[in-house]
């Protein structure tokens, strides 16, 4: 008797139409940006003014056309480019007011009021189109206002961690994400953009951390013990969450922590010479092993 023929299962392309409107926006203000910066003789100053003028309000039109009613709760996108037209709308937004300040110096000396202003934008926008991609710009705009230079890859870069009042700006704004985060999530107002809270406080908090333990010896071990302490919040953290990420990135914090700290004992506190030197080879030798075994036991806990 003859098999019926099975109907070919159904495949999903959303992530991969996501990723391809996304690489759309970025190709699209960066193709601006080139083509400005090639033709800005001939172009004219306001004539760039008004077309970004008019790519971010049409955006924003767009999206309070068809944007579902506001809810504390998380709000479904009506189509599947609106995110994008929003983020466009963002993007061209923050363009415009930094484009106003570079060429005509509208805010003057008053430079605060270029982050600050987009900041309140983009977190208004955020909670009112229910955007995470727009919260991370408006938390990344509330760094810069600050004094920091926030996205992943300028926290260690283009930071001068030796200046106290910034590291004191890095712990009290992480703090501050954190608390945020708590809020969003035990008030139940937008409680899915707690993980983006929490995840730029635990690194502003952990990097502030650090440069305090090696700027100001005086205070070394006692801010040790806080690295620890947030580390082991952390921890427990991961655990409610069941998120192997945030597990992974207290862990690898808390590890340089300790190995610095380690280090720190053997060469300064106890002179250990040539003999430290193998002491500490076969240090991350052995506590590198037990880490990654660590790191796999606590996945397996944290899948089941």
């Amino acid at each position: 008797m003859e098999q019926p023929l099975q109907q070919p299962s159904l495949f999903s392309l959303k992530w991969e139409i996501r990723t391809m409107l996304y690489a759309g926006v970025l190709l699209l203000t960066t193709g601006l940006g080139v083509l400005v910066y090639k033709n800005i003789d001939t172009i004219g100053h306001q004539a760039i003014l008004a077309f970004i003028a008019l790519l971010g309000i049409g955006s924003y039109y767009y999206c309070l056309k068809h944007k579902t009613p506001f809810t504390t709760e998380k709000a479904e996108s009506p189509n599947m480019a609106y995110d994008y037209i929003l983020l466009l709308g963002s993007l061209s937004m923050i363009t415009f007011i930094g484009y106003l300040q570079f060429q005509y110096n509208v805010f003057g000396n008053r430079f605060g009021l270029v982050t600050f202003i987009p900041m309140v934008i983009l977190f208004f926008t955020a909670y009112y189109f229910d955007h995470l991609g727009i919260l991370s710009l408006a938390i990344t705009n509330l760094a810069a206002w600050a004094g920091i230079a926030a996205t992943p890859q300028t926290l260690f870069t283009q930071n001068d961690f030796s200046s106290g009042i910034l590291i004191l700006t890095a712990i009290v704004l992480g703090i501050l994400l954190i608390i945020m985060g708590i809020f969003s999530r035990k008030k139940n107002i937008k409680a899915h953009f707690d993980f983006t809270y929490t995840n730029f406080g635990l690194h502003l908090l952990f990097v502030g951390c650090f440069a305090a333990m090696f700027e100001f010896e005086p205070i070394q071990l006692l801010v040790f013990a806080a690295i620890i302490a947030i580390g082991y919040y952390f921890f427990l953290e991961a655990k409610r969450r069941k998120s192997f990420y945030i597990l992974l990135m207290t862990t690898l914090y808390c590890y340089v922590a300790i190995s610095a700290e380690v280090m720190y004992l053997l060469f300064n506190f106890l002179r250990a010479d040539v003999g430290g030197v193998y002491l500490s080879f076969m240090y991350y030798i052995v506590s590198s092993v037990l880490l990654v075994i660590f790191l796999i036991r606590m996945n397996k806990n944290l899948k089941s």
